[in-house]
């Protein structure tokens, strides 16, 4: 039974001149946002979320909200875990080449330890 009622969903989608959209609209936007260099939607980052609403008369800005300060808080955190991954990947690059060189010191040690030509095969080595 279930099977006309969706032959006849279907028929009916196709008859009607309405077009459906079937993406989500909280995307709405966003390839766009992403393609001129803005945050995914505009509540993420820039100034109506980051500057205050207002400030005193005096010119002393206003004291922070609490999501800017958990948005402060966030960022810190996020830098501070950058910079500790970043100074991780610097030593593992440093001791990859250091590993590199080593290995290339014992090839060429390696190669010093083996026999030399003589005789005829040193002067013919030669020529």
């Amino acid at each position: 039974m279930a099977a006309p009622v969706r032959t006849l969903c279907c028929s009916v989608v196709r008859l009607s001149s309405r077009q459906f959209s079937t993406t989500c609209g909280a995307r709405a936007g966003q390839q766009w946002r992403k393609e001129h260099g803005l945050a995914r939607s505009g509540s993420e980052y820039g100034p109506l979320t980051d500057l205050p609403d207002w400030s005193f008369a005096d010119g002393t800005p206003a004291p922070l909200m609490k999501g800017q300060l958990r948005r402060k808080q966030e960022r810190e955190v996020l830098s501070t875990r950058i910079v500790m991954l970043s100074a991780e990947v610097d030593r593992g690059m440093e001791a990859w080449s250091e590993k590199r060189e080593k290995a290339k010191r014992l090839e060429e040690h390696k190669k010093s330890l083996l026999l030399k030509p003589k005789g005829m095969l040193l002067i013919k080595k030669k020529i």
